[in-house]
């Protein structure tokens, strides 16, 4: 498949609820990540993200909704930050035992982009990992938090998402040329950042 092909077959892959990969971090020297809808995750995509991408589980969430968990940046600015723009860990204030489970953090997910969530639903700290994403998306900053969110959004799948850095068996961080038998086990789709640039971009126009 072409490039515009492949990027549209992982939009399909993320209204259908499937956890893709996203390439072209150009703030995190070329780290991967696995990705898939908030509003679609479920105990087994975190399941699957903690056995093959083995990083941080994290939800990226609109400055909006940020705001109305009562989230902040942990790092204000870019000077302190590792290329993820992190606000404290958080837990479902219900509904979960240790927290740690895939189930549980599934649950913490679901309860912290349910449309009337807020600061009195969560607590903290907890075992997911906030990203608060800044407002202009990917054009303003070319990394895989602002574009899963900006994926989900283009694939009409809410406006928020769970990503997770991909790490090799040696615990190196992974290259997109790394991952070839992953994606071709689980049939795990691409999107480019470089591609859903291009894509707003040209709707700007």
């Amino acid at each position: 498949m072409s490039g515009q092909d492949t990027f549209d077959h992982a939009l399909n892959a993320i209204a259908a609820g499937r956890i893709v990969v996203i390439a072209g971090d150009r703030l995190r020297g070329g780290d991967i990540d696995l990705m898939v809808a908030a509003r679609h995750v479920t105990p087994e995509a975190v399941n699957f993200m903690a056995r093959h991408g083995r990083g941080l589980i994290c939800l990226a969430v609109t400055p909006e909704r940020a705001a109305r968990l009562g989230l902040t940046l942990v790092n204000p600015g870019t000077a302190r930050q590792t290329g993820r723009p992190f606000a404290r860990s958080i837990e479902a204030a219900s509904g979960v035992s240790t927290g740690i489970s895939a189930a549980d953090r599934a649950h913490t997910v679901a309860v912290a982009i349910a449309e009337n969530a807020s600061a009195a639903d969560i607590h903290s700290p907890g075992h997911v990992f906030p990203l608060i994403a800044q407002a202009g998306g990917v054009l303003v900053r070319p990394s895989a938090v602002e574009a899963s969110i900006d994926l989900a959004r283009m694939a009409g799948a809410g406006d928020a998402a769970v990503i997770c850095s991909i790490m090799r068996d040696d615990g190196e961080m992974a290259r997109i040329d790394d991952i070839g038998d992953l994606v071709e086990e689980h049939g795990l789709a691409i999107a480019n950042i470089g591609i859903l640039i291009a894509r707003l971009e040209a709707e700007r126009v």
